[in-house]
């Protein structure tokens, strides 16, 4: 099979339609992988404050404790729910990655744990 002329350079030109989308698709696997690894962290956080909660400890110890846990710029959340129980909450902006950074589009995750606090302090 020989190839004509008019041939030559269609394999350069079908890449450099394709490749936008390719990178697009990659960009927003690494975004939801990521997404996913920082509500994985914040989860880990609240079970943290929520374990701190139960033992009795005071809202600003569970706070430090769950902050400590928790991916930067993560914001903690202590509040009472219904039947005497107390939840920790953390939440943390996940920004599209590349050249938009915090500024871009985003989404909030977070995760939520409920607990039973035992002491007078809360």
């Amino acid at each position: 099979m020989t190839r004509t002329v008019r041939e030559r350079g269609s394999v350069t030109a079908e890449l450099a339609v394709v490749l936008p989308a390719v990178v697009l698709v990659a960009l927003l696997g690494i975004w939801s992988l990521t997404a996913v690894a920082v509500h994985v962290r914040c989860l880990d956080a609240a079970r943290s404050g929520a374990r701190a909660l139960a033992r009795g400890e005071p809202a600003t110890a569970v706070v430090a404790v769950a902050h400590e846990a928790a991916p930067a710029g993560a914001s903690v959340r202590t509040r009472a729910v219904d039947g005497g129980l107390a939840a920790v909450e953390v939440q943390v902006r996940v920004g599209v990655p590349g050249p938009w950074g915090r500024d871009g589009p985003g989404l909030t995750v977070g995760g939520r744990v409920v607990a039973q606090p035992e002491g007078t302090g809360w």
